[in-house]
């Protein structure tokens, strides 16, 4: 049985991210399911799992991953750390063109590496296989009711950064016991969604359908769970449609200002196609009936489907304000007649311990059986971007970007 020598990389992307592919246990969850891999961890002094705990479970910890088959990375790896003619899984951030990684790729296709972007690993559906979605949306949620709190001095949370783990998190729950009889609503339906409705749910806060939610007045808080055909329509067809909405977003108008009447405290969890409709317009927010005054933008994309999220924040100064009458961003928390914000982009590094078990899991039980079945289904076939210093398949939209020079710096 041949031997495949696999590395655990230290995340070297600035700013520094904690998270980990595989934690201590998962590794040897690895070594004991899979006889015929050789494992390796390249020390970090600030992972979110010390090089101590790797040790004590007899994984062992090396500098040089060069004699390594195949490398897992969380974020994207720095392009003078990558090793040419290995294979990489790793999220590259350059399937969607973004300028700032496209010297990654460059690099990638000179040194002939072999690039498997967690991204792009689905099953027959379609669907993504490997994600930190759920945790985005835990972190997003609780950063979001954080925000709501503080807005209105109504109680202070502690950080989720701050909190140790998410059973930490939990305890800082019990401080929300002045939450007023508001109206939360949830958009989307996927990972994200899912995991700001665990917290919402987790808080005892009430579900409620869309009539309801539109129709009813409450004496406590209550959230909604919002579908695409929930705020969207297409002016010329009366049924709706999921597959026509996802192949001809640009049909359609957004009809969210409903919602945005008797909303207090947005999530906004759902993916959004820059073809589709945004939201709501700075017009929108004007409007003397538009209630929503916290918006936690979980998927933080910026001058996306929420006009207001002008930029992304950060863990350490996570809310900024939307002035809609001037369209400025001012200070957090500056005025009540501003609509505050909670954009972050990196959501999951909040928990990373609790996020790198999930992710762990994920890729023992979603990556590493096609590894070692010669890959039957074609399923890393599929996710592979770059091969042999040239882009594969369905990724040769990407020639442009990868082989310009426009956008060298």
């Amino acid at each position: 049985m041949e031997k495949i020598k696999i590395g655990v990389l230290r995340e070297g992307k600035v700013p520094t991210d904690k998270r980990v592919p595989l934690t201590p246990k998962k590794c040897l969850e690895v070594l004991q399911t899979f006889p015929q891999v050789q494992l390796v961890v390249q020390p970090s002094p600030i992972r979110c799992f010390s090089d101590e705990e790797y040790a004590n479970l007899g994984i062992p910890l090396k500098e040089d991953l060069s004699s390594c088959d195949v490398l897992f990375g969380v974020k994207e790896v720095p392009v003078d750390q990558l090793l040419p003619n290995k294979t990489y899984f790793f999220f590259s951030h350059t399937i969607k063109k973004q300028a700032h990684n496209q010297k990654l790729l460059q690099a990638i296709l000179e040194k002939k590496i072999t690039l498997i972007d967690y991204e792009t690993i689905t099953n027959a559906q379609g669907e993504r296989e490997v994600a930190f979605g759920r945790w985005a949306g835990i972190v997003g949620a609780y950063n979001g009711l954080l925000t709501y709190g503080r807005k209105w001095n109504l109680y202070h949370l502690k950080p989720a950064h701050q909190c140790q783990d998410m059973e930490d998190m939990l305890e800082e729950f019990f401080k929300v016991k002045t939450l007023p009889s508001i109206k939360i609503a949830v958009t989307g339906g996927g990972r994200v969604a899912k995991g700001a409705i665990e917290v919402l749910e987790r808080m005892g806060i009430k579900k409620v359908s869309v009539f309801d939610y539109l129709y009813k007045e409450f004496s406590e808080p209550v959230f909604v769970q919002l579908r695409s055909s929930d705020y969207h329509v297409r002016p010329d067809v009366e049924v709706w449609d999921s597959q026509d909405f996802y192949q001809s977003p640009h049909l359609y108008t957004s009809s969210f200002q409903k919602f945005a009447k008797v909303t207090d405290l947005l999530m906004a969890c759902a993916y959004w196609n820059p073809a589709a409709p945004v939201l709501f317009t700075q017009e929108d927010m004007q409007r003397p009936d538009f209630r929503i005054n916290t918006i936690a933008d979980i998927t933080c994309d910026v001058d996306g489907s929420i006009p207001c999220t002008k930029r992304a924040a950060t863990i350490a100064d996570p809310a900024f304000d939307y002035n809609p009458w001037t369209n400025d961003l001012e200070e957090a928390y500056s005025s009540e007649k501003n609509i505050t914000v909670m954009a972050v982009d990196n959501l999951p590094c909040e928990l990373p311990r609790n996020a790198s078990r999930d992710f762990g899991r994920q890729i023992i039980d979603k990556i590493l059986p096609h590894l070692f079945n010669g890959d039957k289904e074609g399923v890393l076939k599929n996710a592979t971007i770059a091969k042999n210093g040239k882009l594969c398949g369905k990724y040769g939209y990407l020639e442009e970007y990868a082989y310009s020079t426009q956008s060298r710096r």
